[in-house]
């Protein structure tokens, strides 16, 4: 017996095929799997339920048929056999989705898991071929490449596509097609270039709809159109309302054409893979703006002064895939000294950085004011500013948290002080080749409050290294200070010198930290200090008496001449009168005098007064107060002195 759905699909009336053998005349399936499955349920009495076999009926679209047979006894109430019973249920739509929604699966988790746009394009392309396609593309915007926006003009010829994403790779890829890399020439305004513009997936189903899109553009063909190409899809890579680029593939061996549902397919892949490139994209421009901030943020990584020579080195975390608020510093101060600074704030991203921008801000002001603070003072001050900082934190949706270390070197005395405010301790490469870690007392992490920091005086040789960094350097993936310190010691000890360059040094230091991204940023200053000969100083003390001007003068003139520098001798005697004037006037003594010969001439009168001389503007009736404003008309006031 057959139901009326099989006399349709054999295409033959029932009578006709009652009384024969249940795979004659039905080339629906194959005969031979009839006979097995019936033997099979006929001798063992059990089911044989949703088997999928193939055939190809004669009658119906689309050729072969995906069927699922199930076959079964008849029995009476006493279990004896009566006969067989075989249903046939049409599952090819079913099976001919199944490959499709596997190739969807495995493009939603093969595309896009990294921050890379042109590893993206890749990754698309490879999973385009050979599941899809034997040839298959992934060209994009150059501005997408570089992070910003594609052109919305409309016309294909500024598109500037670049072919990033090619599949199959090296020896694989069509000789004569544009490899991987090349920038596709001004285009046509093409028809079929400007529904993709749109929006819109074009299908080339043959080789005559292949051979009509390329007519008139003979000269282009060979960039775009494989040998033996017969069939193509060419669909945007849409995301956001922005065409990002196309993907395309073809067939080029296989024989059969695209269909509307590989186009849809291939839409569906591209439309997920274009999220994954433009959120790669905003990436890239976001990274690029805390990048470039970073970089103005923090100063020149190479200085020369007449303290030391120094060198800095920043990386940030993940392997650039974070920018967080570490810094280094170099900071002139008067008397030939130098400040060296490394700081770290909490937390990453813009944030981080622009707080980052303020502390180093702030202690490059701290370092400059007129009355000059030592280190743990400035640390003082800076923990009140964080503490500030901490209070506006709740409104701008974070927390502040940071640590500084701040070091000044004197080359006269050839002496380093210095405070720490939770940061690891600087290390020191001697001239002699010693390497040591200097013992400080660090005080607790900015923005604590209440707590005094303690700073730490000591010899540090002209030709010595001294080398500050943020615990990025020391802490690695075991999270031990102390082996990370160790490990810092020991290489500097093997690539420090008194004839290495430091930049040599630092970047063979970072590298034997390893190839793995770092977690936490990594700031390293390197700074090989030089001193003052004794010969280039002269210190004398005078008595708070009016009358001492006079043999100030003349000491400064005698040393000038001794030093050859004799063409300096008018203007350092019209400054040495009028600050030693007022600190007789305004301070008592002793007062002290230094001169410092180096690329420039340095003049110093101290005093035991803590008031600060302040430069005012003497009105015309004044009898006096313009010493200060002379002094600094010729450019040589600097009231820290």
């Amino acid at each position: 017996m057959l139901n009326g759905a099989a006399e349709r699909v054999l295409d033959r009336p029932g009578n006709r095929l009652i009384g024969r053998h249940a795979g004659a005349d039905a080339p629906h399936v194959d005969s031979g799997v009839i006979d097995r499955v019936l033997r099979q349920v006929r001798e063992t009495g059990e089911s044989v339920l949703g088997l999928p076999v193939r055939g190809r009926p004669p009658s119906g679209p689309d050729g072969d048929r995906m069927w699922s047979l199930s076959t079964f006894r008849l029995t009476d109430p006493a279990d004896r056999r009566l006969g067989m019973c075989q249903a046939y249920v049409d599952i090819t739509d079913g099976y001919r989705a199944e490959p499709r929604l596997e190739l969807l699966t495995r493009a939603g988790a093969g595309i896009g898991a990294t921050l890379d746009v042109a590893r993206t394009a890749q990754e698309l392309a490879d999973v385009l071929v050979p599941a899809l396609g034997d040839v298959a593309w992934v060209a994009l915007s150059e501005a997408v490449l570089d992070g910003d926006e594609p052109p919305k003009t409309s016309g294909p010829g500024r598109w500037n596509l670049r072919r990033t994403g090619v599949a199959p790779p090296d020896e694989g890829w069509p000789a004569g097609l544009s490899a991987a890399g090349a920038l596709s020439p001004a285009l046509p305004n093409h028809a079929l270039l400007r529904r993709i513009g749109q929006g819109e997936t074009v299908l080339l189903p043959d080789r005559d709809s292949v051979i009509a899109a390329a007519e008139g553009y003979s000269e282009l063909a060979p960039l775009f159109v494989p040998e033996h190409g017969h069939s193509a899809i060419a669909a945007p890579s849409f995301a956001r309302g922005l065409v990002l680029g196309t993907v395309v593939a073809w067939h080029t061996r296989r024989p059969g054409p695209f269909d509307q549902e590989d186009a849809d397919l291939l839409t569906e892949i591209a439309s997920r893979a274009a999220l994954g490139v433009d959120n790669t994209r905003r990436y890239t421009r976001e990274h690029r703006a805390a990048v470039a901030l970073q970089q103005r943020l923090l100063p020149a990584a190479t200085t020369d002064t007449p303290a030391a020579e120094t060198v800095g080195f920043y990386v940030p975390a993940g392997g650039g895939a974070e920018i967080g608020g570490d810094w280094y510093d170099v900071i002139p101060l008067p008397s030939f000294r130098v400040a060296l600074v490394a700081g770290d704030v909490m937390g990453h991203g813009l944030p981080a950085t622009a707080t980052m921008g303020r502390l180093r801000t702030a202690v490059d002001t701290l370092a400059e004011l007129e009355l000059e603070l030592d280190p743990d003072e400035l640390l003082t001050h800076l923990d009140d500013l964080v503490q500030q900082l901490q209070g506006e934190a709740p409104h701008q949706g974070g927390t502040v948290g940071a640590s500084c270390l701040y070091a000044v070197y004197d080359p006269v005395t050839c002496q380093c002080t210095l405070a720490s405010a939770g940061r690891p301790p600087p290390v020191v490469i001697r001239p002699d080749g010693n390497v040591e870690s200097v013992e400080v007392s660090p005080g607790p992490l900015l923005g604590v409050g209440g707590m005094p920091f303690e700073a730490t005086t000591f010899d540090l040789e002209s030709g010595s290294i001294i080398a500050v960094y943020t615990k990025g350097v020391i802490y690695r993936d075991d999270q031990d200070p102390d082996a990370g310190l160790r490990r810092l010691t020991d290489c500097l000890a093997r690539s420090g010198g008194p004839v290495r360059d430091l930049d040599g040094v630092g970047h063979e230091l970072l590298r034997s930290l390893g190839d793995a991204p770092a977690r936490d940023d990594m700031a390293l200053l390197l700074a090989r200090t030089r001193a003052v000969a004794p010969e280039d100083t002269e210190t004398r003390e005078f008595p708070a008496d009016v009358s001492v001007a006079a043999a100030a003068r003349k000491a400064a003139a005698g040393q000038l001449a001794a030093w050859g520098l004799d063409e300096l001798s008018f203007t350092t005697e019209l400054v040495v009168s009028e600050l030693v004037t007022n600190a007789v006037r305004h301070a008592g003594g002793p007062i002290g005098l230094r001169l410092i010969r180096g690329d420039v001439l340095v003049c110093e009168v101290n005093d035991p007064s803590n008031t600060q001389p302040r430069l005012r503007r003497a009105r015309w009736s004044d009898e006096g107060g313009r010493g200060l404003f002379l002094i600094a008309q010729l450019g040589l006031l600097d009231l820290s002195l």
